[in-house]
């Protein structure tokens, strides 16, 4: 059987923390309050945040 450590998803931070003006990270496409609940989250919150992530990254490329 996993262990917590093994099953959590992993932070889409790339590092190149800077918010923009809608308060959403540039470099991993998360906003503020998305950013500040990630320690918490449980996995399927955290799957539903990098779907978030992918539409607003294809939406600003």
């Amino acid at each position: 059987m996993k262990n917590k450590t093994e099953l959590s998803i992993a932070s889409p931070c790339i590092g190149n923390c800077c918010l923009d003006e809608q308060d959403m990270c540039v470099g991993c496409f998360r906003l503020i309050d998305e950013i500040l609940i990630w320690g918490q989250a449980d996995d399927h919150r955290k799957k539903q945040i990098l779907q978030l992530c992918e539409q607003r990254k294809t939406l600003k490329f």
